[in-house]
């Protein structure tokens, strides 16, 4: 299967109203929104993972995905079922596609990235102490928490970059090794999700970095399913970019 890379230009504010006509939930998700859309428009996870890529004060955004399909076999497939609503939102016309075949990738090969991340992770056991306010907190068994807060509640004394560091580089596994020195959070904010009709607070980071290639095949599988949780919701997926410089 060769992989493809997809451009599809969209309008924030059409995003908007069909996402308000359609009563996705108890106010505006991206991640919600863009889910359904695409899902309808192309079909389950046949865009997955995802990106929306939006300039400061645009109106207008870039929606990047992975599909095992290119642009041309997607259009076909969107205009079969497309309906007046959806076909506000998304020109299939404008769809656009490059492909990322597995045979691109070599051991040892460095490559840069952008990727947004929603770091968490599930507790194996209940877990209580303060938080890096001092404030005091309490988590079952079970809780998806901020990779970060699980960290600092375990005694640990580390800054939020250096864990999320971590996390990302133990969720790439055998595909790559993750540069440290080259990796850096640009961005972090705490955010709130819509999953199974509750609002769910948690982190929401953007890294810049690279990685060097340590097994190609694993590599492109990687790029194909995307990193860590909610990858279905706007996450986990690895833009390419050039190599970091290494100073």
């Amino acid at each position: 299967m060769t992989l493809h890379l997809v451009e599809l230009p969209l309008s924030l504010k059409a995003l908007h109203v069909w996402a308000g006509v359609r009563r996705l939930g108890s106010g505006f998700d991206e991640g919600v929104a863009l889910h359904h859309l695409l899902g309808e428009t192309f079909g389950p996870a046949m865009l997955q993972p995802f990106r929306l890529m939006v300039a400061p004060r645009a109106e207008n955004g870039s929606l990047y995905a992975y599909a095992a399909e290119d642009a041309a076999a997607l259009r076909q497939k969107a205009q079969l079922s497309l309906t007046p609503d959806l076909a506000a939102v998304v020109d299939p016309a404008r769809l656009r596609s490059i492909p990322r075949p597995a045979a691109t990738w070599v051991a040892g090969q460095r490559i840069g990235f952008d990727l947004r991340i929603r770091p968490v992770a599930r507790l194996a056991s209940a877990l209580a102490g303060q938080d890096e306010t001092g404030a005091e907190v309490r988590l079952r068994k079970g809780a998806e928490v901020d990779a970060f807060l699980a960290t600092v509640l375990r005694g640990a004394t580390t800054t939020r970059e250096d864990v999320y560091r971590d996390w990302l580089a133990a969720r790439l596994g055998m595909a790559a090794d993750l540069e440290m020195a080259t990796t850096r959070m640009v961005s972090f904010q705490r955010s709130r999700i819509q999953r199974d009709g509750r609002r769910i607070e948690g982190p929401n980071a953007v890294f810049h970095g690279t990685v060097v290639i340590a097994d190609p095949a694993a590599f492109a599988a990687l790029l194909a399913k995307g990193v860590g949780r909610h990858r279905s919701y706007g996450y986990g997926m690895l833009l390419l970019r050039p190599a970091q410089r290494v100073m």
